[in-house]
């Protein structure tokens, strides 16, 4: 298992770097597309102060974003908990294990859960850059498309790899390093791979759909944040 995660953990790796080198290229079309309706374009300036309020916002959405995630994987895991002692408890002979568990009630509760929790995120995301794109405008956007892209790259690979190293730091103990099982060492681990499971299963590798996605919408939505914004 170790291995696996380590592998894994380098797999990431290079699905992040894919995800960054797409998003640079919408990054790109953004600008082309700006430069043909406003002819003479400069780039983006962060001294400029709408480039400026465009990246800050832009660097804050993938925190928040995986926040929302590994809240929703908080709430769906305690739902599946509840699940199960409600079929200890209703089930007859589940104890014993005469009879097998609901497998299906909690397969639902996963699914549907997963859905319902990404769909705020996700919301958040295209939310976000529309009004930063109607507030600001297309220098507002560039700036927030870079933020996001940096921020999101290195929060992805944060955690990807800091989830792996959570999980293969229990297998360690576990196998008798440090204590072993039951271990004080054993329980700041499996506190930290609690953590790490998310990080490296949820969050992390939802951050490049993230930063593909919010690329896209800003550079469809480029030619209207050119016509309507407030400054």
């Amino acid at each position: 298992m170790p291995l696996g995660n380590t592998t894994k953990a380098i797999t990431k790796g290079f699905a992040i770097g894919a995800a960054g080198l797409t998003v640079i290229a919408l990054l790109a079309s953004f600008a082309e597309i700006v430069t043909k309706h406003m002819g003479e374009f400069s780039g983006f300036d962060l001294m400029n102060p709408s480039v400026f309020f465009g990246a800050l916002v832009g660097i804050s959405i993938p925190a928040v974003f995986s926040a929302m995630l590994i809240f929703g994987v908080n709430k769906n895991s305690q739902k599946l908990v509840n699940e199960i002692h409600r079929q200890f408890n209703e089930i007859e002979g589940l104890r014993e294990g005469h009879v097998e568990p609901d497998y299906t009630a909690c397969i639902n509760i996963a699914t549907t859960g997963a859905i319902k929790e990404l769909l705020p995120a996700g919301a958040m995301a295209i939310l976000v850059t529309l009004a930063v794109g109607f507030t600001g405008g297309v220098l507002a956007i560039g700036g927030f498309l870079a933020g996001n892209i940096l921020s999101g790259l290195l929060l992805a690979m944060l955690m990807s790899n800091s989830g792996g190293l959570w999980d293969n730091a229990k297998k360690h103990i576990e196998a008798g390093n440090y204590g072993g099982k039951g271990s004080d060492a054993h329980k700041a681990a499996v506190i930290g791979d609690t953590i790490g499971d998310p990080f490296k299963d949820t969050s992390g590798p939802s951050l490049n759909t993230q930063i593909t996605v919010v690329s896209l919408v800003a550079t469809l939505a480029a030619e209207l944040f050119l016509l309507y914004s407030i400054f």
